[in-house]
């Protein structure tokens, strides 16, 4: 890397750049995770078990992966992991 003013320091500058790779990243990991407990409440709402069973299976696994990259934490996961399959057994529940 070329040799820059001074004040300005080369570890500071690839952290910058590191921080914004990561924000890049955990935004699109977190929209994906909203899209799919989206997709699972609706399915509840229309009172679809079979479906809200799918979409718990993918939701959940969306939570499990957001919370190992990093951009989630692991206990808010497990909470919201926790929500939805209160709400998948009150389902089936109620549909059998």
């Amino acid at each position: 890397m070329a040799k820059l003013k001074t004040g300005r320091h080369t570890s500071a500058l690839k952290a910058v750049r590191q921080a914004h790779r990561r924000m890049l990243r955990n935004r699109t990991v977190k929209r994906g995770i909203r899209g799919a407990a989206k997709k699972f409440y609706e399915a509840v709402a229309s009172k679809d078990k079979a479906g809200a069973q799918t979409q718990f299976r993918q939701a959940s696994s969306a939570w499990d992966k957001a919370s190992k990259s990093g951009a989630v934490h692991w206990k808010a996961a497990a909470r919201k992991k926790s929500r939805m399959a209160r709400e998948a057994n009150k389902l089936a529940a109620a549909a059998a």
